[in-house]
C-alpha cells in the first residue's frame, strides 16, 4: 500500500475451550514460536507473546493488510491443527471470540512487560479477573455470560 503510514500496537487475549488448562509448559515455546511465524507470514511484527496454562497474550504491530478477526481466525485454526498433527494435545480447541486492544506507541514497553510477567500476575489474580479488569479499563461493556464458558472440572 503505497503512501499508507500506520502504527497499530494490538494486544490480544483468548482462552482454552473451557478454559482448561490445555497449554503444557513442555510446548508453549514451540506453541510461541509457531503463533509467531504466523503472525510473521502476514506480514505484522510480534512485538511479544506469552501464554499460561488456559489463555495467551500476543502483542503485535499489525499492518492495515488483514482484518483482525481474519488474523485471529488464522491464528486460532492453524495452531489447533499444529497442536493435534504434532500429538501435544489430541483435544485441544480455543474458545470462541477473543479480546483485542489499541495501545499508542508510549504504552509498548509497560504492556510487553505486562505479557512477560503473566506468571507472577497470575499467582494474584484469576484470568477472568484480569480479563474483565482489561474490559473496565478499555470502557468496553460486556455481558458476563458471554465472556468466557465456565471452566469444565
Amino acid at each position: 500500500m503505497a503512501n499508507t503510514y500506520t502504527q497499530l500496537h494490538i494486544q490480544f487475549v483468548f482462552a482454552v475451550k473451557y478454559r482448561k488448562a490445555l497449554i503444557d509448559k513442555e510446548w508453549k515455546d514451540r506453541l510461541h514460536q509457531y503463533i509467531t511465524g504466523i503472525i510473521q507470514s502476514n506480514h505484522h511484527k510480534m512485538l511479544c507473546i506469552n501464554s499460561m496454562p488456559d489463555h495467551i497474550h500476543i502483542f503485535i504491530g499489525m499492518r492495515p493488510t488483514q482484518s483482525i478477526s481474519a488474523l485471529i481466525q488464522n491464528v486460532k485454526t492453524e495452531t489447533s491443527k499444529w497442536i493435534k498433527q504434532e500429538k501435544l494435545c489430541l483435544a485441544f480447541a480455543w474458545q470462541e471470540g477473543y479480546g483485542a486492544f489499541s495501545y499508542s506507541r508510549s504504552h509498548v514497553p509497560n504492556v510487553i512487560r505486562y505479557i512477560q510477567n503473566q506468571e507472577e500476575h497470575h499467582k494474584k489474580e484469576s484470568f477472568l479477573e484480569e480479563y474483565q479488569k482489561i474490559l473496565k479499563a478499555f470502557e468496553i461493556e460486556y455481558d458476563e455470560q458471554y465472556i468466557f464458558t465456565e471452566p469444565i472440572e
